[in-house]
């Protein structure tokens, strides 16, 4: 018989502590919650939601949305400028088909979400480097590359990024929604992460200028509610949500998940997915601090930023050690990792890993950095 851990989307194997996987704990999703919204659905004897959905997604639902957007941006959201995804990627994959051809160029941070490269890839879509520091996307950079080269979009994960943890400041967001209506091209901004901060309210997000006509904004129920959900959306303005409402796509199969979307607009309608989100922020703020405790304790060489928000650690490993070469020590001692190449549409980051403190408990997250330390002592 399966165990938990072999269905979810990686396979751990037994007594190995994968510091690398951005998945949410079993004990973090919200089991009782998904009940109680499932049956108060079930229990309306209106089987409309059972139906092929609106193109667009459900209107009671995106009303639903804009709502708690509305409140989470803290800047006014209309039900008219979203358009419900089967999740962030699916949204991405859909720019990727109405806004790119096989050879287009389009602009990515280094590093970046190794699942957007592989989208990209399938696509067969040319990827242009944009340097970042601790600031996020360097503007210098973007600026650059714009005189040697015009990209469809410039896709960026703006804050709380993966897998850097970083965060683009107001002043560099100004500067590159200017540059987008300067040099034409889309900013396609991933989102996923805003509403995960664990100290102060984060800039005000790209969804907030969507109506301008040159911005994307992605989002997503699976890093606030539950992955597997499969349910998302994207913002944006009304030109560019016509071009999606009159796809193919939807003309066949209807608007996207409209069972979830009625199931999760209970959770929006009664309050209960901002306590969910409170609840995570309390236990990933707990996690964040224990890792970095552990990182100072065990392994002071190595350098990182505190992250804020989101998911992740970006570690910058001592004396340019080859994360792909320590990976095979880690193994040895039952601890994973990503290696920061992985994260690089040019094969770079090498000496960089990305840890993850959202899966395990506290006293594993300690344990993991601890033979993390011991894989390092092996290659010294």
């Amino acid at each position: 018989m399966e165990t938990s851990l072999q269905k979810s989307q990686f396979s751990i194997p037994p007594g190995f502590i994968d510091l690398g996987l951005g998945d949410p704990q079993f004990s973090l999703l919200p089991l009782e919650l998904m009940r109680q919204a499932a049956e108060e659905c079930l229990g309306q004897n209106d089987p409309e939601f059972l139906q092929y959905g609106a193109e667009q997604g459900d209107g009671t639902f995106r009303q639903s949305l804009a709502k708690f957007l509305s409140r989470g941006y803290v800047c006014p959201v209309e039900p008219g400028s979203l358009f419900i995804t089967n999740g962030a990627s699916m949204g991405l994959h859909l720019i990727c088909t109405f806004f790119t051809r096989p050879g287009d160029t389009v602009f990515v941070e280094e590093p970046t979400y190794f699942i957007a490269l592989r989208i990209f890839a399938d696509h067969d879509l040319r990827l242009v480097p944009i340097r970042t520091d601790e600031n996020g996307l360097l503007i210098d950079s973007l600026e650059e590359e714009l005189t040697k080269s015009h990209p469809k979009f410039l896709y960026i994960i703006p804050t709380y990024q993966n897998p850097t943890g970083r965060t683009l400041s107001t002043e560099h967001r100004e500067r590159l929604v200017s540059l987008s209506h300067q040099h034409d091209f889309l900013v396609v901004a991933d989102e996923v992460y805003h509403f995960l901060s664990y100290s102060s309210q984060p800039p005000k997000p790209f969804a907030a200028d969507t109506e301008t006509g040159d911005i994307i904004s992605l989002g997503s129920f699976s890093k606030i509610l539950a992955p597997g959900l499969r349910l998302g959306w994207l913002q944006a303005n009304a030109g560019i949500i016509h071009r999606f409402v009159n796809s193919g796509l939807l003309d066949s199969g209807g608007g996207m998940n409209p069972f979830t979307s009625a199931i999760v607009c209970r959770v929006l309608e009664t309050g209960r997915l901002d306590d969910n989100i409170a609840q995570l922020i309390a236990a990933y703020r707990l996690r964040v601090s224990v890792m970095d405790t552990a990182l100072r304790q065990y392994i002071p060489g190595v350098e990182y930023t505190l992250p804020q928000g989101g998911y992740f650690f970006w570690i910058h490993l001592p004396n340019g050690i080859n994360a792909s070469e320590l990976q095979r020590w880690a193994e040895e001692f039952k601890v994973g990792f990503r290696p920061g190449e992985l994260f690089s549409c040019r094969g770079g980051m090498r000496d960089y890993i990305r840890l993850s403190y959202v899966f395990y408990e506290p006293g594993e997250l300690e344990q993991g950095v601890q033979r993390l330390k011991q894989s390092l002592d092996k290659m010294e």
